[in-house]
């Protein structure tokens, strides 16, 4: 149906997240019939996207290798006017995004990058606990709460449950995201587990 090297470009981007056969096909057929300079400049962009971006050096979200820095800071860590005490633990970039796209958390992140899932091999070394530990301890103090904000999964639950267990021992307050009903939601709509953490974290009304 299509010519070897369009089908490879489909091939590739059907294997983003997200992007199924059909939509992969849409895109691929855009940066041929579209603006010449599109392919040129993200084949560019992408090409050099490894090469200058990567994990940062404190949190592990996304930051800029090309910087001065010999060890690359994200720009949340290198923000003054963030709040040094509440560290903000989250198992990927993407919920750091959506964290901050609320405007509801002025502290810093941590990234593990994975969540605790022994049936997929995932244990505790895996999630670098130790590295978190490490950075809590290194703060002299000066981290007073980790708020330990992963997904209202099993997977999720079960790392919470272990940083909990881990950082309370450091004598650090850990906090956990309340998780619910969302608003807008329909309770017939609702499954067991977010009904049921919605009604264990009631708050008095008024």
């Amino acid at each position: 149906m299509f010519p070897d090297r369009l089908l490879r470009v489909v091939q590739l981007l059907s294997r983003l997240p997200g992007v199924g056969e059909k939509t992969a096909q849409r895109y691929a057929l855009a940066l041929l019939v579209g603006d010449e300079n599109v392919p040129r400049d993200l084949g560019r962009a992408l090409s050099e996207l490894r090469d200058h971006v990567g994990p940062c050096s404190i949190c592990g979200h996304v930051a800029d290798r090309s910087s001065p820095d010999e060890a690359p800071r994200c720009s949340i860590c290198r923000d003054s006017r963030r709040d040094p005490s509440i560290l903000c633990v989250v198992a990927r970039v993407q919920d750091l995004l959506s964290i901050e796209r609320s405007g509801a958390m002025r502290g810093r992140y941590h990234v593990l990058g994975k969540l605790l899932s022994p049936l997929d091999g995932v244990g505790r070394d895996d999630i670098g606990v130790d590295r978190l530990i490490a950075r809590v301890s290194s703060s002299d103090g000066a981290i007073r709460e980790v708020l330990v904000a992963t997904p209202p999964s099993v997977d999720g639950e079960a790392t919470a449950l272990l940083l909990s267990r881990e950082l309370g021992a450091l004598g650090v307050h850990v906090s956990r995201i309340a998780s619910g009903v969302p608003h807008g939601g329909d309770l017939e709509f609702a499954d067991q587990v977010t009904i049921g953490r919605a009604i264990e974290h009631r708050r008095r009304f008024g």
